[in-house]
Formats: C-alpha cells, structure tokens, sequence
C-alpha cells in the first residue's frame, strides 16, 4: 500500500523558517515573477531525492558513505570527504543560524521577548530533542504543527483571491528582474536543500532496514510516491507564501521587514493571525533546526567512516558542534531576516557540488547493479547541475 515516509519529512525539513522568509521576500519585491525558480526546485527537488532514496534503499548506505565507497584513488577519495565535510559540516553551521533566529522570530511575533533570549530557548530545546533520542515523536508533533501552518496558508492564498493569471504566467514565464538574482539562488536553495541528500538516503536506508520488508522494487515504488507527492505539496506550500505575499506587500513597500510577515495570515485569522504565525515559526524552526545538525552528522560520519548510530560519541560530537555554532551567531544578534536568506543562498552554491557527487554514485554499477541510473536520470540530473551551476556562477559573476 502506498504510504508517506522520509519524503514527508524531508518536505518538513525544507519548510522552515527560510521558506517562509525566502517566499515572503520574493513575493513582496517581485511579485510573481519568481514563481519559474520555485517550479524548477520543486522539479530538481524530486529528481535528485529520488535518486538519494533509491541509493539508500538499494544499498543499505547513505550518500557520503556511498561516495566515500566510489573513488579508488586516494586522492579523489581525500578531496571527496574533504569537501562534503566542508560542505554539508560547515555549511550546515551557518543555515543552523537562520534556523534558531526564525523560529525566534515565530515567539517574539507573539510575545515580547528580546531576539537573544529567544534565539537561547529555541537552541535548548533543539539539544534537548536531540539529546534525549527520542526524536521521532517529536518530528511527527512538529510536522503536524508545519503542516497545520500549512493549511492556514493555503486557505489564507484563496481568502486573499490573487491574480491566477498572474501565478500561471510567473510559474511558466521565466524572467530575473534586477536585483532578484539571490532571491532565485535562495529559492532554489530553501526548497532543494543539500543536506536533505544525506538525510533522505539515510533515513531511506534505516527504515527500510527496520520494516523487515524484502520486496526491493515494491518499496523502490512505495519510496517514489512518497518522494512526489510530499515534495510536491511542499511546492505548493510555498507557492502559496509566495503568492499571499505578493498579493498583501507587492508595489506598497519598497523596504519589506521581518515583523510583517505574519500580516499575511491576518486576512483570514484577523488579531489571532500573530499566534497562529508564531506557532507554525516554532514547529518549523525546531524540525530544521533538528534536521541540520542531525544530516550534518550523518555527511560527516559517513564520509570519514565513522558509526553513523545515533547514540555514538562521534556522531553526538557533530551534531552538538553545528548546533552550538547556529546558536551562538544566533545568540550574537545576527538579524534572522538577513540570516536566513544568506544560508538559504549559500545552500543554492553549494547545490552543484553536492549534486555531482550524488550523479557519480549513482551510476556505479557494482554499488547499484540494475539500479543504477539509466540514461533518462542522468540526462535530468544532469540538466540540474548545468542550471544550478550556471545560477551560482551568474550570483559569483554579479558580485564582482
């Protein structure tokens, strides 16, 4: 029977706080143009998931253990784990920053409380969670939060009755106005989100491994309807931030702040809108700002060949230091607007490199026998990384 699994919780993990900053922001300055880059994320999204959970179902391995395993020379397989532990270890340090300063921003939309001591509450938790091992349940409570400020959205897009034309002109019409540029790479970057590789392979891997399931092609097929339909929705999620915003702020504001964006759920919760905006802030910074540390973890673990058991000193060492590092630039006062959509964009350079990877352990025959990517998935991961790549290289190339 077709069910949800990890691609629940990928979805889950992509929207956070960056997705509903990076969406609002779009929307506010650019209207509907970006919608094309959210389409082609989601499309980029589901291409490269797929493949992340096919490796981990077939193999029994997650990404950077299946990499770590492809390069005979030492040297190739030096600069692999190199650069996937600056990569993912690293970059997953700064986006943990935007992680606990949006969820501090859901509590002071509710309550008056300075970003300091907000940012502080939101790291505790985060460690006892992770701490305790009992993080499963607690996902599920937190998706559930996620996709309850899901639904107020998608009712909020309909109360609001935005210009359809306009959505399905944006979504098919691509076009970067001035100054969208990074606007498109976070877009990108908050929904194709690197780390997520890692931890959809992984996740994939060990629950296929605990249902005691021997039917590879039934679960391959189970796997590729959990894979679309979570991350479509989260698509849809975010096309509605979008659009609400762009209807509510767009062309009335030259300057857009933090502080507005719960007024987008005003239209259908009136005074309420702030709590109700506080809470889905919460639930969505919390589950990323488990879901960072935790697939830093398992990158790092898996790329120098350490145990990528929850309960190993190693692998609890990881995750502690990318959450300490979050939290204390958090803690420091960095403005969570501008936090977000920095680690948002930097994940958008970051994606082609992660990509190539995942591309050439999907094509070792020996690690995926007939598994193995065929010509078609190759030639859409493929298409992927060129645009991906040539997204960053234009954002370098504008800098300078």
């Amino acid at each position: 029977m077709k069910k949800f699994g990890p691609g629940l919780l990928v979805a889950a993990a992509f929207i956070g706080p960056g997705t509903v900053a990076t969406a609002s922001k779009a929307g506010a300055g650019f209207g509907f143009a970006l919608l094309w880059a959210l389409l082609f994320s989601v499309f980029a999204t589901i291409v490269l998931q797929e493949m992340a959970a096919r490796l981990g179902l077939v193999t029994g391995k997650g990404l950077a253990e299946a990499v770590r395993s492809s390069f005979k020379s030492p040297e190739l397989k030096n600069l692999s784990i190199f650069l996937i532990v600056a990569a993912i270890g690293l970059g997953n340090a700064a986006y943990q920053t935007g992680n606990i300063a949006g969820a501090a921003l859901g509590i002071n939309s509710a309550i008056e409380l300075s970003n300091q001591a907000a940012a502080a509450i939101i790291a505790l938790l985060a460690f006892a969670l992770l701490a305790s091992g009992q993080y499963k349940l607690i996902e599920k409570s937190l998706i559930a939060l996620v996709v309850l400020m899901s639904f107020v959205f998608l009712l909020t897009l309909f109360w609001v009755d935005p210009d359809w034309a306009g959505i399905l002109k944006g979504l098919f019409t691509p076009s970067i106005p001035d100054g969208s540029v990074l606007l498109v790479i976070a877009l990108i970057g908050t929904t194709v989100v690197p780390y997520n590789l890692f931890l959809h392979a992984s996740s994939v891997s060990k629950s296929f491994q605990e249902s005691g399931e021997q039917d590879i092609d039934a679960a391959l097929s189970n796997s590729r309807w959990d894979t679309g339909l979570s991350i479509g929705f989260g698509g849809l999620i975010t096309l509605a931030i979008i659009a609400t915003s762009a209807t509510a702020f767009f062309g009335q504001s030259d300057s857009f702040q933090a502080a507005q964006l719960a007024q987008q759920l005003e239209p259908l919760l009136g005074p309420a809108a702030k709590y109700c905006f506080a809470i889905g802030m919460l639930a969505a910074g919390l589950t990323s700002a488990i879901a960072a540390p935790l697939a830093a973890a398992f990158a790092v673990c898996g790329a120098l060949g350490w145990s990528t058991e929850f309960n190993n000193l190693r692998f609890r060492a990881v995750w502690f230091v990318v959450l300490l590092t979050g939290a204390v630039f958090a803690i420091a006062g960095t403005k969570p607007l501008a936090a977000i959509i920095f680690a948002q964009a930097a994940n958008g350079l970051l994606l082609p490199l992660i990509a190539i990877f995942l591309l050439l352990a999907m094509n070792q025959e020996k690690l995926l026998g007939t598994y193995k990517n065929g010509t078609l998935a190759n030639c859409l991961g493929g298409f992927v990384v060129i645009l991906v790549s040539c997204l960053g290289l234009y954002k370098l190339y504008s800098l300078f």
